[in-house]
């Protein structure tokens, strides 16, 4: 056994050299002078015939330097730095704890989720500074460098959501975090393998990565994978993760259809959208219940009722309508009387002296009611328009060409083109959606009053955008905006999204959240005054719950987590440091007992 396998610093034993000065100096000092007191010879001669021997008196002699030689030794091996080896487990005292907040761990097992499992192994891993990571956000840092007790109630806060995890992200948060000698705690059923490459760098950097694994109850799951919307109907696809044939009956509303699954079999069915808000359902449901159900959210009244007042007709405009799922087109012609309720008012080749005071004042009456009225370019616009029109007219110009095009929900993927001719002017409120060349608007909206109003720049016999296959896009867009019907793709998100509300409070699965915009972090229905959205999660990866043992594993997985099982020396510098300062007290005790202190 060499040196090195004991010491961590050899060299210190050079310290054994103050030793040679001691045992010279003991060598060459003067013996005591021995002086004869008459008076007190006879009690002392006595004394030392009952006790003295020479061989004690050799030792009694001795000591003193035994004593000086022996704190020499006992420090200069701690200064060599004597060590045993231990598990690095024992000698970390700052550790970073992951803790996989996923959907998935909300699988159930023998009563307990993968989750609960994995907080109380959480518990467990607390040292003297403690950082938490969660898998939220891609790495949601909820404690740094706390206390344990800081540990323990943020522990015992963490909830799971219904949104798809990030655990690399996690990882990589966790070792930017980590001070040189911490030691990292993953606890995730660590499905897939993307979060590998995050363990091997942070490795590589010399941190300690220690897996935990929590799986079970997910050999069966059967989920929604996956939601389409179309018209009025929406389609889901459910998925068989288990090795057994399976029947499903999915449930929305009034109406369910059966399914018949094998073995990773994906299947759909088409059902219609009840109004307001509702929920799919699988049955019978399984270990994971969070993707047994698909949340969906639709207008309170699905129909938008479109009023268009023309003296042509516009038979364009009124095709594109009718073709619109749930849009029910009126077309009157002035001079007429508005009568009935209506979501939206489109003004349309008006003859101006046709037009009554009373057509007009219908449309500001249902902006301030919160509907939608839009003007169509024309020549010679009615002056009666007046604040229902967002630009200040001039004349009739052509040769136009298009200039900046905002991406809003309205203008989003549409190839506007020139009109042939088009009617200059100025905005006088609102923004314009589509710009020309000249800075005319051609597409300008406003949300006025709680209303919302557009103006068309198309001429309508002028323009070849009414036979571009985007103009019943274009015109399903504007009635679902004017009339404030946001079409059900918009309405229903996947968990993790984030959704802008405006400045208000939002009520969630989780109870009220405020602010502009709230994120989706569990399935449910969000309510503001004005708006429902839902959130379910339809993540095929994620609905992927049986997990294959990391030791289990063949690939990169497997090989990290065998691999990592490290001891560490644990020095022993102090105690040895203990021992000195121990016979260094024993050395003044002797001295002041010997009389010389």
């Amino acid at each position: 056994m060499v040196l090195s396998d004991v010491l961590l610093a050899p060299l210190g034993l050079a310290a054994l050299l103050l030793s040679v000065p001691i045992v010279v100096l003991y060598l060459i000092r003067p013996d005591p002078q021995e002086l004869t007191l008459p008076t007190f010879q006879f009690l002392v001669a006595g004394e030392r015939q009952q006790s003295a021997t020479p061989f004690l008196e050799r030792i009694s002699r001795s000591l003193l330097l035994l004593l000086q030689v022996l704190v020499v030794l006992v420090l200069a091996v701690g200064l060599a730095t004597p060590y045993v080896t231990v598990s690095e487990r024992a000698t970390v005292e700052e550790t970073v704890i992951v803790v996989d907040t996923s959907a998935s761990m909300q699988t159930d097992a023998d009563g307990q989720t993968r989750f609960q499992r994995a907080v109380a192994a959480a518990r467990e891993e607390v040292t003297g500074t403690t950082s938490i990571v969660t898998t939220t956000n891609g790495g949601d840092v909820v404690l740094q460098r706390g206390t344990p007790t800081a540990a323990q109630g943020t522990i015992d806060g963490l909830t799971p959501t219904d949104a798809p995890g990030e655990l690399s992200g996690a990882i990589s948060q966790a070792a930017s975090l980590a001070g040189e000698n911490a030691r990292i705690v993953v606890l995730s059923d660590f499905a897939g393998e993307e979060w590998t490459t995050a363990v091997t760098t942070a490795r590589g950097r010399g941190l300690s990565v220690d897996l935990q694994q929590f799986d079970g109850g997910g050999d069966a799951n059967v989920g929604f994978i996956d939601r389409r919307f179309s018209s009025s109907a929406v389609t889901l696809s459910v998925k068989n993760y288990g090795d057994s044939t399976v029947t499903r009956t999915v449930q929305l509303g009034n109406t369910q259809r059966e399914l018949q699954l094998g073995p990773d079999d994906v299947g759909s069915v088409t059902l219609p959208v009840p109004a307001g808000g509702s929920e799919a359902r699988l049955s019978p449901g399984d270990s994971f219940a969070t993707d047994n159900s698909v949340h969906v959210a639709a207008p309170a009244d699905t129909a938008v009722d479109v009023l268009v007042l023309t003296n042509d007709r516009n038979q364009y405009l009124t095709t594109a309508l009718s073709v619109v799922d749930r849009v029910n087109v009126t077309v009157r012609q002035p001079p007429t009387t508005i009568q009935g309720d209506y979501d939206v008012i489109l003004y349309s080749n008006v003859d101006p002296n046709s037009l009554l005071p009373g057509n007009v004042e219908s449309g500001r009456e249902l902006v301030e009611d919160g509907g939608g009225v839009a003007v169509l370019a024309q020549d010679n616009l009615p002056q009666r328009y007046r604040d229902l029109l967002l630009i200040e007219p001039g004349e009739t110009k052509g040769g136009a060409t298009v200039g900046q095009t905002a991406q809003t929900q309205l203008t989003r993927g549409i190839d506007f083109q020139p009109p042939d001719e088009y009617v200059s002017g100025s905005l006088r409120s609102g923004s314009a959606q589509v710009q020309l060349g000249d800075g005319t608007p051609l597409i300008a909206t406003e949300d006025r009053d709680g209303g919302r109003i557009m103006y068309y720049g198309y001429i309508e016999d002028r323009s070849s955008f009414k036979f571009n296959y985007q103009y019943p896009v274009f015109w399903k867009r504007a009635v679902y905006y004017l009339a404030d019907r946001e079409p059900l793709p918009a309405l229903n998100h996947e968990t993790g999204e984030t959704v802008r509300f405006g400045n208000t409070t939002v009520e969630g699965p989780a109870g009220r959240v405020s602010g502009n915009s709230v994120w989706l972090q569990r399935a449910g229905l969000y309510r503001s005054e004005s708006r429902q959205v839902s959130a379910s999660l339809l993540d095929e990866s994620e609905s992927n719950t049986n997990v294959e043992a990391l030791d289990q594993r063949a690939g990169t997985a497997g090989n990290l987590t065998r691999t990592e099982q490290r001891s560490v020396p644990q020095p022993l510098t102090e105690y040895f440091a203990l021992g000195g300062l121990v016979l260094a007290l024993v050395e003044v005790g002797y001295l002041r007992r010997r009389g010389d202190l």
